[in-house]
């Protein structure tokens, strides 16, 4: 796949601006709701989700409805030219429903019933709580579905969480009889039963993972959470039945996460299943920016690697649906946006394959938790404070990147990212507990491309990987026979393969694999690793690699050597001048293995050498220092470059061709400068 061809993710060929709006919050204030359409178009805005919490809004009483307010908001902002994302409301429900029918409620690990309030504090498998969001969800899209205003279906919101009734109890249960066969040797094969006497001679006697309770075996916690992730999807594909039976052609989105403050995938659900449920991947994206623990460029390659991730997961491109233009407000500082960072943030998610700027939220809160949760209009109601200028002027630059929209771009290296090795590895009793850090360690991986403005797409062990000259897979610990097979394929096939530490040792049920490495790992990279030593905190040794010394910390493996040949040594500890890097030929490709936790340095003079060597980089020619990052959009003939300094110092930088300023329309060549915080979008045509 060229990746040429626009691939237009709604019906609307304009990059998406706006965000959430909760006109519920303010029906006894119809001046404020009158203000709002002025201000949308003040903003340069021109679509708004709608709906995410109105349930009680919408039915204030069982069976009492009232649409009129929201048939009034929508009908004004078709009328001013915009579109609507409406949200199905199951995230939170109202108080009548959890009184009326407790059972709609979640029970926690420890078996406790929880009380209504906060948000998805509902039971997955509850057949009243799937009956009402059927119910009201029909009548929306019964009322709705056909509107021209009507965009996209948003359901739910931000999925996530856990419950451990006694009906989820049967349905992981049934969810395990499925999954086995009906057979429950099986299950104690999987789960290693005989381990401190865990055999189960009945499927009655099988609960979900409690602290209070069972919370060691391996294979049970893994089990659990896909359990976790299928009942929740299973909850998703019963809410959109009505939807998908009254307005088939409406795309349908649920708003993916990443964590906060790490920067790295939601953990709670695995999003490679979910994505094979939605039309459109959306996610919602609130780096903190300014923070005191690292500079903005590393910040911005960890949100270009999870921009990555969700690009790949449906190979097309995806819409930013929350951000913020200001602050957070759960943050333990909540640190306002720099100027200028607004716009370099967002073009930063375009850059990546997004084909929106939406944020949370549109109007902030009178009260209640997230009334100082960064908005595009304040307590003020002002259109001239600083933030609602910045957001206009993010608006007016969408307006200019309409021929970006639907445009993807080809890559040629991979990073495999797996949710359910995360699972595994984390709830492994061994390694460091707090230096496994998997998520970052991809990250770390992916940085020599990101400064290099190598295009790397962040897949799943589900896509193919023959697409990739380059596939790079660190700490896969999990890894099934099924994946080894067609990692080994991959190479055999021309590929390069390139593999870490903590590889290759447990199956699909947590079981590892007997007497060494698995075979096909072994012939692949022609050694047999066979020592992880574990390294504390103040420990370090040394890695001499291509003439140089290379820092190593936290993981080092010592291998035995077959057929592969040495790159790198150890310098200290008794596997001093034992391989420490390796390369293997195999059949048309070849395999690295890289045995230890180096440092950026080593990053950059390894996988330097192989884009070189593999010619990975990009054909359009930009000279630049360190923090500055290009990302480009690609149709047939056409390149789209966006020039972004994640710096707070001047940057110069020379374009080796002549390019046009999309936002000015001026030709650039040769040298020019970035100021703190510029980004720069340029189209280059393809000769």
């Amino acid at each position: 796949m060229a990746n040429k061809e626009k691939s237009f993710v709604t019906n609307a060929k304009f990059m998406l601006h706006g965000g959430d709006y909760n006109p519920d919050q303010w029906l006894d204030r119809p001046d404020i709701l009158a203000e709002d359409i002025k201000l949308m178009q003040l903003a340069h805005t021109n679509t708004f989700s709608l709906g995410i919490f109105a349930w009680s809004a919408l039915e204030p009483e069982e069976g009492i409805y009232k649409f009129d307010w929201l048939d009034e908001v929508i009908e004004r902002i078709h009328g001013i030219g915009g579109k609507v994302i409406l949200a199905t409301p199951s995230g939170a429900r109202p108080a009548w429903m959890s009184h009326k029918y407790p059972e709609v409620l979640r029970v926690d690990g420890q078996r406790r019933k929880q009380l209504h309030g906060g948000r998805h504090n509902h039971c997955f498998s509850s057949s009243v709580y799937r009956e009402k969001t059927q119910q009201i969800n029909r009548l929306l899209a019964k009322r709705y579905g056909s509107h021209p205003a009507l965009l996209m279906w948003h359901i739910s919101n931000e999925y996530g969480g856990e419950c451990h009734c006694d009906t989820c109890q049967e349905a992981f249960r049934n969810w395990l009889k499925r999954k086995y066969d009906n057979n429950l040797k099986a299950v104690n094969d999987a789960w290693w039963g005989p381990f401190w006497s865990h055999t189960y001679t009945d499927w009655s006697q099988i609960e979900s993972p409690s602290s209070i309770g069972e919370n060691a075996v391996h294979g049970l916690n893994l089990d659990w959470r896909r359990f976790v992730t299928d009942q929740t999807i299973d909850f998703f594909e019963n809410e959109i039945v009505p939807i998908k039976e009254i307005s088939p052609d409406i795309p349908i989105t649920t708003n993916l996460m990443a964590d906060t403050f790490d920067l790295i995938p939601f953990q709670s659900l695995d999003y490679s299943k979910f994505a094979r449920h939605v039309d459109v991947i959306s996610w919602d994206a609130y780096p903190a920016w300014h923070n005191d623990w690292e500079t903005t460029a590393d910040l911005a390659v960890k949100v270009g690697f999870i921009n990555d991730l969700f690009r790949s997961l449906k190979e097309q491109p995806f819409l930013l649906m929350e951000s913020t233009p200001s602050a957070v407000n759960w943050h333990k500082v909540n640190k306002a946006k720099r100027p200028g960072m607004h716009l370099l943030s967002s073009m930063q998610m375009v850059a990546h394959g997004s084909d929106s700027v939406l944020y949370f939220q549109w109007r902030k809160s009178r009260g209640s938790s997230e009334k100082f949760h960064g908005a595009v209009v304040d307590h003020d109601n002002s259109q001239d404070n600083r933030v609602f200028q910045e957001v206009a002027k993010v608006g007016k630059t969408l307006e200019k990147l309409t021929d970006i929209v639907g445009t993807n771009r080809k890559a040629d290296t991979a990073i495999l990212y797996d949710w359910e090795n995360n699972w595994a590895l984390n709830d492994a009793q061994g390694y460091g507990l707090d230096t496994k850090q998997y998520p970052q360690t991809l990250q770390q991986h992916y940085r020599t491309f990101w400064e290099q403005d190598v295009p790397v797409d962040v897949i799943t062990k589900e896509n193919d990987f023959s697409k990739y000259r380059l596939l790079v897979v660190p700490m896969l610990y999990l890894a099934s026979e099924e994946t080894i097979a067609r990692l080994k394929e991959y190479v055999a096939n021309g590929g390069t393969l390139i593999m870490t530490y903590i590889s290759g040792i447990v199956n699909e049920h947590d079981l590892t694999y007997m007497k060494g490495w698995h075979k096909d790992l072994q012939e692949v990279f022609g050694l047999n690793p066979v020592e992880t030593d574990t390294l504390y905190p103040k420990d370090a040794n040394i890695v001499h690699y291509d003439g140089k010394d290379y820092v190593l910390k936290d993981y080092a493996t010592v291998l035995n050597i077959a057929s592969a040949n040495v790159e790198g040594v150890y310098k200290e500890d008794f596997y001093a001048e034992t391989a420490a890097v390796t390369s293997n030929a195999y059949e048309s490709g070849k395999a690295y293995y890289i045995g230890g936790r180096l440092d950026d340095e080593f990053h950059r003079a390894f996988y330097g050498k192989l884009i070189e060597e593999l010619s990975l980089k990009p054909d359009y020619a930009i000279t630049h220092g360190s923090g500055v990052s290009v990302q480009a959009r690609q149709e047939e003939g056409k390149e789209y470059l966006f020039i972004m300094n994640f710096t707070e110092e001047t940057q110069p930088l020379v374009l080796g061709s002549e390019v046009k300023d999309v936002i000015t329309g001026e030709q650039l060549h040769g040298s020019i400068k970035l100021d703190k915080y510029e980004v720069r979008i340029v189209e280059k045509v393809k000769g």
